[in-house]
């Protein structure tokens, strides 16, 4: 299951993971949002023991939201040792997250 990120301990969860992170920035309202939801669910199951799978509330986390530069969502980021890897915007297929998560790997 993705973890909830905040304002308050992406730094902890995200940039100190010693694994690759994906991070799902989403809102409720978002309808592009819910049609990859199960994509990064399934992620979450399959590479649990590999990398970290987080989601962030847009709505609710301003300040997480600004420093990326989160404009358009669904956007995934990918972060390796702390620091963007890649990135994903918009609803795309599942072999598309899988390719990027494997090249983190």
């Amino acid at each position: 299951m993705a973890l909830e990120v905040t304002d308050l301990n992406f730094d902890d969860v995200v940039i100190k993971s010693g694994k690759p992170v994906i991070v799902d920035f989403w809102a409720e309202w978002c309808g592009p949002c819910r049609m990859i939801a199960p994509i990064i669910e399934e992620l979450s199951k399959e590479y649990g023991e590999k990398i970290v799978v987080a989601k962030c509330d847009v709505d609710n986390n301003p300040q997480v939201t600004s420093r990326f530069g989160i404009r358009n969502i669904p956007t995934v980021l990918f972060f390796k040792e702390g620091k963007i890897a890649d990135k994903q915007v918009g609803a795309v297929p599942k072999a598309n997250f899988v390719n990027k998560v494997n090249a983190l790997l």
